[in-house]
């Protein structure tokens, strides 16, 4: 039944679109659409990332933007695949984030999301998607008062992303391309680019994990680390609580919606 569970699996991957320009929109989302990021030392860590690999891919990154579970990525492949440095980087990052937060397993969906862009308009119809993501969340109301995208890049110092490609297209005077980007970013707009469905919940995530650390003494993400009978009771708490659903409990504790079902 394994064997053929996992021969369907590859039968329905379709192999990926390939981009004459080499530019790619990425999503890595978390696994059940876990979070990904507990805290900034986190974010840090996966910009980190991306700056080290993307020396050794000799990637270029146009634009990224950090959500708490799913990455936006516009990037450029050069001198190998761009898969290749999206599996360097979340390899190295998983493995950072299992050893500081004490879990095992997989953190990412197993294969990563992506669409080819191969016009100029539709490259700044991302990079503007890509930005206004958490304004479209609403966490934020305006693309400046983010602090995990590449807007700050942008406006101030250069820092993992190679500005020039996209400031180019709005002027060949850098102060003036600056005012142009801006003013394209901030723009109302019905863009629709790849994206991942959120799922709407009564009660947030924060405030799911905070109930959990006030009864039990516990981050939710290491529950997977506890006996089973002790998780099984923790599970069923979380299940229990008004707003709360599996999907939900899955994503914060990084166990699989059927084991926080049979809990």
């Amino acid at each position: 039944m394994e064997i053929e569970r996992l021969l369907d699996k590859n039968v329905a991957r379709k192999p990926r679109e390939k981009s004459s320009s080499g530019i790619y929109h990425i999503i890595l989302r978390g696994i059940n659409r876990q979070s990904i990021f507990e805290d900034d030392e986190d974010r840090l860590k996966l910009i980190e990332d991306l700056a080290k690999y993307k020396e050794i891919s000799q990637c270029r990154i146009l634009a990224y933007c950090l959500m708490d579970n799913h990455i936006h990525l516009l990037l450029q492949e050069t001198q190998e695949p761009i898969s290749m440095m999206i599996q360097r980087v979340s390899s190295s990052y998983v493995i950072w984030y299992n050893r500081k937060h004490e879990r095992c397993g997989h953190l990412f969906q197993e294969r990563f999301k992506s669409e080819a862009i191969e016009t100029d308009s539709y490259f700044l119809t991302v990079l503007r998607y890509i930005h206004q993501n958490p304004i479209k969340a609403k966490i934020a109301s305006d693309v400046a008062d983010y602090k995990w995208s590449s807007y700050s890049e942008y406006i101030e110092r250069m820092q993992i992303v190679d500005k020039e490609y996209a400031l180019s297209m709005f002027s060949d005077k850098p102060d003036e391309a600056i005012g142009r980007f801006v003013q394209f970013l901030r723009e109302t707009n019905s863009d629709v680019c790849l994206e991942i469905p959120e799922i709407k919940v009564n009660v947030s995530d924060d405030n799911l994990r905070q109930m959990v650390r006030d009864q039990f003494d516990i981050d939710a993400i290491k529950i997977c680390n506890e006996i089973r009978e002790k998780q099984d009771h923790i599970l069923r708490v979380m299940k229990g609580i008004d707003g709360a659903n599996i999907r939900q409990i899955a994503r914060i504790t990084g166990l699989s919606p059927t084991r926080v079902w049979k809990a």
